[in-house]
Order: structure tokens, then sequence, then C-alpha cells
């Protein structure tokens, strides 16, 4: 689309990111739906690898400077030419109230990329959206500060449990610059900012959902014997939310006469650490680490898994999952699932019915995933209703529906 023609501006942390396929998949789904936008990332991508999906997105992608240094010359003409603009007073208050509680290099280099956005941004924009109410969200504010016009944010998990709550409450406050709304993908989610926020209407709860026309028909699965080979696999980063050091110990703990196989996908700061791990439990030969993977080769490893694990917990900084989208991937393939009743992950998952959630220590762990294997006739039925409540409750389209109503209103307001 012609950016004179993009009416909206969109704020992420990078694009594309491999592990952010629900931000991609909504992106796409709102361009198909008539939202004209251009990307803004804060970041250069990082992954060698895209998915095809990345690949249908037409809207025109800028990069803001990563760090002020990386483009002196880019920076100086924003903020030069930020100064003359009606609400530079407003937005340097705004910055000035934030750097007294958070004297951080970080929050200084947001308000030097929101100069440089809203300078650069085409007069034909009239609204922002941010993905993710952290940093991408103190951009758009500044931004919309600056050149007067409203934002809009999707949450999802570390952002909201992570960022401080003067942030979150302020950012939720019309007295303060906050968002004309906001949409986050989790019930405990919405609950908690809506506990922080001047108007509970402020936020709305939107599942990501699954556009399942990305996804093939799950496959024909024969009724696995107890006595079969067991193949688990996971997917995620290689960081302490997703708890895979504790599964690493429970995998040592399995019964000897249990045949297994375990595929990580995914990368992260701690594969050195785990890799280190099961070498010393002495089971990295039963361990293939297949790195970061683009969309079709996880839909790949998931048809040929009998067991979808992901031990999510909540890390020491507060951090932790929303509903991952790979649960809801697994689920479209009738991949059985063991998960952990950590946030939102029960909205999608009632164990015993489409799924088994347990507590993520490596004993009750090791427990679950050898009475999975023992019970293939149990396990097909949890796959088959997992998939049944995906079909019926967690498709992308009202999701999508919603949010494009609500920021076609927010653009469409008169000023």
């Amino acid at each position: 689309m012609n950016s004179q023609q993009a009416r909206l501006a969109v704020v992420v942390k990078g694009w594309p990111r491999l592990s952010e396929t629900f931000i991609a998949q909504e992106l796409v789904a709102l361009e198909q739906a008539g939202i004209g936008f251009e990307v803004w990332s804060l970041r250069h991508p990082t992954d060698t690898k895209t998915h095809p999906l990345h690949d249908r997105l037409r809207a025109r992608v800028r990069y803001l400077p990563e760090y002020l240094r990386d483009e002196p010359a880019r920076v100086v003409r924003g903020l030069l030419a930020a100064r003359r603009l009606p609400g530079f007073r407003d937005a340097w208050r705004l910055l000035r109230a934030d750097y007294v509680r958070d004297r951080t290099p970080n929050r200084l280099r947001r308000f030097g990329q929101a100069c440089v956005m809203a300078t650069e941004m085409p007069q034909a924009v009239q609204g922002l959206y941010a993905h993710f109410l952290h940093t991408p969200s103190s951009v758009a504010r500044y931004t919309a500060v600056l050149r007067g016009l409203p934002w809009a944010f999707s949450a999802h998990a570390k952002d909201i449990w992570t960022s401080p709550e003067w942030e979150l409450r302020e950012k939720l406050s019309a007295a303060h610059n906050g968002a004309t709304f906001g949409a986050t993908c989790t019930h405990i989610g919405a609950d908690h900012l809506r506990a922080l926020a001047d108007r509970q209407d402020r936020v709305d709860l939107v599942y990501h959902g699954l556009d399942l026309a990305r996804f093939p028909e799950p496959p024909e699965r024969p009724l696995r014997k107890v006595s079969d080979p067991l193949a688990l696999v996971s997917v995620g980063r290689l960081v302490e939310k997703k708890g895979f050091d504790r599964l690493i110990d429970a995998l040592a703990l399995l019964p000897e006469d249990l045949d297994w196989h375990w595929t990580h996908i995914g990368g992260g700061s701690l594969k050195p650490a785990l890799h280190e791990r099961a070498a010393q439990h002495g089971i990295a030969a039963r361990i293939s680490w297949r790195g970061a993977c683009d969309q079709p080769e996880v839909i790949a490893a998931m048809r040929a898994a009998d067991l979808f694990v992901l031990p999510s917990r909540v890390a020491r900084d507060g951090d932790r999952d929303g509903l991952p989208n790979v649960l809801m991937e697994a689920a479209s393939q009738k991949l059985a699932i063991l998960s952990t009743p950590v946030s939102a992950i029960p909205e999608f998952i009632e164990t015993g019915v489409e799924g088994v959630l347990c507590a993520d220590d490596p004993e009750t762990l090791a427990d679950r995933i050898a009475g999975i294997a023992g019970d293939p006739l149990g396990t097909a039925a949890m796959a088959e209703a997992a998939y049944r409540k995906l079909i019926a409750q967690f498709r992308m389209e009202p999701g999508i529906a919603h949010l494009a109503r609500r920021l076609d209103t927010m653009l469409d307001a008169p000023r």
C-alpha cells in the first residue's frame, strides 16, 4: 500500500520475528480487512529465517534508529524538527515526569525514537497502534502527543507483568495521554489491566486465535500402542519462563523402559546451560535441538510427534506466558498437550479434558509424561477435544473483526 494512504502507524519491537507469529498473523489479517498502515520497528531483524506469513504483509516497514548513536544525523534532525511541533511542550513534560521515575538511557532512547517517528511519519497518519505495552507503547505515546494523535495498544504477557504499576496506570489514563483503547489476549491480563485503568472499557479482551487457513488439516493419527516409542516436541524460546530446565530434569526421571525422544524448536539465551544440563543427566543423545525454525518446519515436527510439552512458569522477574499460540497450533494438528496452569493456559486447556496441566516440578512432569505414554486412548480423546475447542472458540476471525472496528473508530474520531 502507498505510504500516503496509510492512516495508521503500527509500532513493533522488531520485524520480522520468528517468535511473534501472533503479531504477523494479526497484521496480515488487518491488512486484508482494509486497514491501511505502515509498520515502524524499533529494532532490525536478527532471525536468519522468516515465516511464509511475513512475506504476505504488503505494508511498508520503516526502521527507527535502534540506538540513537547509530544514526546521529537522523536523530538530530528529528529532535530539531520535533521542537516545532505543537505537541512538543506536552511531550517534553511527559518525558520529564517519566524520567524522574525511570532514569535510564532506554527512556531517553524512546523519546529520541519518537521524535524521529513523529517528524518522518506521513501527514495522512491519523493514529498509532503499538504491540506490547512497554517500550513500543512508550514510543507510540510520545509520538502521539507530539503529533496530537490518538494511540492504542495490544498487550501480551511480559509487558503486563514486568512493567511498573505507575507506568501501566498512566498509559491507561486519559489524564496522562493514555491510550484510546487497548486489547489484550487473555482474561487474566484483561482483568489486571482493567483494575489499573481509569475506565473498564478502555481494555478489551481479544484472543489472537488461529488463522486455520494457514495450517493443514490434522493428520490421521493411528492409535499409539503403549509399547511404542514416545516422540515429544516443544516449541519456545530457551528462557526461564518456558521451564525447559525442569523438563530436562523430568526427562531424566522417566522410567527406563519408556523409549522416548524429545525435540526442541527455538533459540534463546539459556541454550548452552540447557545443553550442558542434558549432558550431565546423560540424556543428550535422546534430545534433538532444532534451533529456530519457520512455520512449515514447526508444523511438520508437530505432525510427527505424539506429545507437545510446554512447562511454563513465572520467572523470577515476574515474566510469564499469556496464552501461547503454540498450544493452539499443536491442537490444530490433534497433538496431545501437556502444560502447566500458568497465566491464561487454563483458558484454553482444562486439565483432563483438552490436555493435561500439572505442577512444573520435575517429579510431577515425569509422572504425567509416563501417564500419558501409558494411556493412548485417553490421550487421543483429549487431543480431539482440544481440536474441537480450537475450532469452536479460538478462531482468529472474531478478534480481527473486533479490532478492526475499534481501530476504524479511533481513526475516524473528530479531532
